[in-house]
């Protein structure tokens, strides 16, 4: 059994509070007692090596992630076994990005940082962007690279497959869903949504501040990360 939460963001994203730091993040997550995290900023890993560092110091394991948008302006977490994988994918998703520059008065910072939680840089390009991969595009990324594909807040009224599209396309092979904490009795919700059925449910937190962090409540029924990673679709 592994408690976890795969949606947490760090000071990259521009969303995000100044405090969520590598390390401030990886040793909330060991005092609330999970056992494994995702950092999964928008459309970039800048800071998962330093979060994973940390992780192997402190006995958490930090899964790289991302938060991509998609043309659809649908949010997607993607997951993957390896850091390699992650940057193989991330370099792709960046070159998608449009060049709009960040305007820190309005976005807010998007800083870059070491194991220690230095500046280290901050990404000038705005990451709260839409890619220009579709949805069908950015899953043939993700699963290219061993990755697994879930459909953010799928329950939102926004960034959300279920919104945007108004539903999840038989053809995309995706890995499961993810159903935000704000809906209480996620039983309730999957019974008014029959469309649902069979999809494997994330319950993730969608941090940006480090009191929003799951706590010890969602598991996987694996043993490891890589047993999660080998059942992929």
């Amino acid at each position: 059994m592994i408690y976890y939460d795969f949606h947490i963001h760090s000071a990259l994203s521009p969303c995000s509070d100044k405090d969520m730091t590598p390390n401030n993040i990886v040793n909330m997550a060991q005092i609330i007692g999970l056992d494994a995290i995702a950092i999964t900023d928008h459309n970039s890993i800048g800071n998962v090596r330093a979060a994973m560092k940390i992780g192997d110091a402190v006995g958490v394991k930090v899964v790289p992630g991302m938060e991509i948008e998609t043309a659809e302006e649908i949010h997607v977490i993607a997951l993957f076994n390896t850091i390699e994988a992650a940057e193989e994918a991330a370099k792709e998703v960046y070159r998608a990005l449009p060049n709009i520059k960040n305007r820190t008065e309005i976005f807010g910072n998007q800083l870059l940082m070491d194991e220690d939680d230095n500046i280290v840089g901050e990404e000038e390009k705005l990451l709260v962007s839409p890619t220009n991969l579709s949805i069908e595009k950015l899953l043939e990324l993700v699963k290219s690279v061993g990755g697994l594909f879930y459909p953010a807040h799928v329950d939102r009224h926004s960034y959300s497959i279920l919104t945007n599209l108004g539903f999840i396309p038989e053809e995309l092979k995706i890995d499961g869903i993810e159903i935000s904490k704000k809906v209480e009795d996620i039983q309730a919700y999957l019974d008014n949504r029959p469309d649902l059925k069979g999809y494997r449910v994330l319950r993730n937190s969608d941090a940006h501040y480090l009191a929003d962090i799951a706590e010890k409540d969602a598991f996987l029924t694996e043993n490891s990360i890589d047993e999660l990673f080998n059942r992929r679709v």
